[in-house]
């Protein structure tokens, strides 16, 4: 059968394995090996998490021998992949709605899932800024963006977008800038906009503005203005790799618990 023969469904199958390979060349994080060849695991995970990941990975690799590639989108970019026959073997969510999307579909292995770490909600402006936000219900942010626009990730979809939308509505200022946001793909997406001086303000995770010295946080959202942010685990169910229970119990050793905690991220008891 020629590739005019093949069905739609196969042709799908196909562009979705050689676009998630084009994007392991990109995305994989670790100096060591050249990327994405030879990995022992394929992890997709959270935009969020990929300078913590990045160096969970170097010390799997440094102390056990064993390697990941780590594909890095947002979360319902990864989930809709997975739907799609990609071959990952952990996914690593942002929150629990896509992880709960791929369970009711049973393309994780339940007994595998489990609630990995938390984050906290910020608001950040670019490096130099003279600014300290009180943020309580009613807070002035339309003044704040001035002309500009409020980076942010897709908040229809993504986990931070859909969080922080959350949180302004909560606090009653959604309406007032719901047509000033600069929607991103993804929350790294969002703070590179605020990084590179592109937008006057932005709402991310905590340990994404840990991570990126162009920013500073001028602001902390309460937490009881959005849904807790989790972030589950759970090995892919058309996994067979014996090293995927490995990586997810290394996430979990006081090594990467250091790790997450120098970045940002909540441990969770």
């Amino acid at each position: 059968m020629n590739m005019s023969d093949a069905p739609i469904s196969t042709l799908r199958r196909r562009g979705v394995v050689c676009a998630l390979l084009l994007a392991l060349i990109f995305s994989a994080g670790s100096p060591g090996r050249a990327q994405g060849a030879g990995a022992d695991l394929l992890v997709f995970a959270a935009a969020s998490l990929k300078t913590v990941l990045d160096d969970v990975n170097a010390h799997w690799q440094t102390h056990a021998g064993k390697w990941a590639a780590i594909s890095y989108a947002s979360s319902a970019a990864l989930a809709k992949q997975i739907e799609q026959g990609a071959p990952a073997d952990i996914f690593i969510s942002a929150d629990e709605d896509w992880m709960d999307y791929l369970a009711e579909r049973k393309l994780i292995k339940p007994e595998t899932r489990s609630d990995l770490v938390g984050n906290r909600l910020v608001l950040i402006a670019p490096k130099g800024a003279d600014l300290h936000v009180d943020i309580i219900p009613g807070f002035p942010l339309p003044s704040l963006v001035g002309h500009g626009r409020l980076a942010m990730a897709n908040t229809d979809a993504v986990p931070a977008g859909k969080y922080g939308r959350a949180a302004l509505e909560s606090l009653g200022v959604w309406d007032s800038v719901k047509d000033r946001i600069a929607q991103a793909e993804n929350v790294r997406a969002a703070l590179l906009l605020v990084s590179r001086g592109e937008a006057p303000l932005g709402i991310v995770y905590r340990s994404d503005a840990v991570s990126d010295p162009a920013v500073v946080t001028v602001g902390s959202f309460p937490e009881s203005t959005h849904p807790r942010i989790i972030y589950p685990v759970a090995v892919v169910a058309g996994s067979t790799k014996p090293d995927a229970a490995a990586f997810i119990d290394l996430l979990r050793s006081p090594e990467a618990r250091s790790i997450f905690e120098k970045q940002g991220f909540t441990i969770l008891e």
